[in-house]
């Protein structure tokens, strides 16, 4: 995966550490990890990212903060 292109997240923070990073893929999947953790990537179709962040926006935010 090291070929892959990485942009961090607009939703990470500015400091080193702690952000969420992204690639799509060459099959059309995206690819995300943790900054500090760049060996350890998942993938997934991007519908299913869709699926997650909108869960998470209106279902799993709340809870997710507190």
């Amino acid at each position: 995966m090291n070929q892959l292109r990485w942009q961090k997240s607009s939703f990470s923070g500015g400091g080193e550490g702690e952000c969420v990073e992204l690639a799509d893929g060459p099959t059309g999947h995206v690819h995300l990890r943790e900054s500090d953790r760049p060996t350890e990537a998942t993938t997934v179709t991007p519908r299913a990212l869709s699926r997650l962040l909108q869960a998470l926006r209106t279902d799993g935010g709340p809870a997710l903060r507190g």
